[in-house]
């Protein structure tokens, strides 16, 4: 027994052996084929939201084709610009197949990927709003839109000093002469950028409802402006009158400045074809998609002069659906 122990010893050491390395071979193999796994899983994930993205991409540039139409043919009818008109009526979020072609079967065959895919959006006219790019006119404050930004700021409440800091740092962003140099601060775009000039974020967010920022001097559409706005936009106005004048241009718009100047009597004077229209050039278009998990927005603005529409600019975002939902 003696002599046959180191051979047991041995084969014992060797079979313990043998089953380590099947222990290690099996986990390895494991190991390399959830790695494999989930490598592919990954790929499978990136390609499908590259391809959601794509189609969204396709949808919505569909959709801003869809605005430019509309704006073009509401040019062709002419007259006032309104809230009655088709372009104002939001389109509430739809199932996409229900814009597609009437053939329902062709339809299914040729959108498979988009069933679930939803799209909703709005038209918005710009010029219901103060253009912030008015408040500086040949490298100078205008003093007819800072006293119409001043009865907006004292109206909702916000210093008066953002208002002076603001119109001081935008002609120097908008300075045409050299004195102004490095030190200029860049001009903004977004309403959100105006903090570049500025004002702070707080206030930014309180003004936004009201304000824009268009490339040319524009005037304030009483067809379509806020109460807010009209108060603001006419000097001596109390916000009483102003709100009168929204409730009837919503039973009838206005179709000239002078029918609104019938409802102000004194004050008809005030408005002034350089501060006020009935007729606008710039407008908003927003879009929306939600593909299964993904929800994709776009904003575009649009310069309409005569049937011609042009994009000046366009932005897409990825939004979260759950912070969507609990709006």
């Amino acid at each position: 027994m003696t002599g046959s122990s180191p051979h047991a010893g041995r084969a014992r050491a060797q079979r313990g052996a043998a089953l380590l390395a099947a222990m290690l071979t099996v986990t390895l193999v494991a190991t390399f084929a959830a790695a494999a796994l989930w490598q592919q899983w990954r790929n499978v994930e990136v390609e499908t939201a590259e391809r959601a993205r794509v189609q969204a991409a396709w949808v919505l540039t569909g959709a801003l084709d869809w605005a430019r139409l509309i704006l073009r043919e509401d040019a062709r009818s002419g007259g006032a610009d309104h809230l009655a008109e088709p372009w104002a009526v939001p389109l509430k979020e739809a199932r996409l197949s229900s814009f597609l072609a009437a053939d329902q079967d062709k339809a299914a065959d040729n959108t498979t990927d988009m069933q679930d895919a939803f799209l909703s959006g709005q038209i918005t006219d710009l010029q219901s709003r103060l253009n912030v790019f008015n408040l500086v006119n040949n490298n100078q404050v205008s003093e007819p839109d800072f006293k119409a930004f001043a009865k907006l700021f004292e109206l909702l409440g916000l210093p008066p000093q953002q208002l002076m800091t603001l119109a001081g740092n935008l002609r120097l962003a908008l300075s045409t002469e050299s004195s102004a140099g490095a030190a200029a601060p860049l001009a903004p775009q977004r309403v959100e950028q105006l903090v570049w000039l500025g004002l702070s974020p707080q206030v930014v967010a309180v003004l936004q409802p009201y304000i824009t920022l268009l490339p040319a001097r524009t005037p304030v559409n009483i067809n379509t402006a806020s109460a807010e706005v009209i108060y603001a936009s006419v000097p001596g106005l109390e916000l009483a009158d102003a709100q009168r004048l929204v409730a009837e241009r919503d039973r009838a718009h206005f179709r000239t400045l002078s029918d609104a100047g019938k409802l102000i009597g004194d004050l008809a004077s005030r408005l002034s074809e350089g501060q006020h229209a009935v007729a606008t050039r710039f407008f908003e278009v927003y879009g929306r998609l939600r593909l299964e998990q993904t929800v994709v927005q776009e904003r575009s603005v649009l310069q309409r002069d005569g049937i011609d529409v042009k994009t000046l600019w366009r932005e897409r975002g990825v939004a979260d659906p759950a912070a969507q939902a609990s709006r």
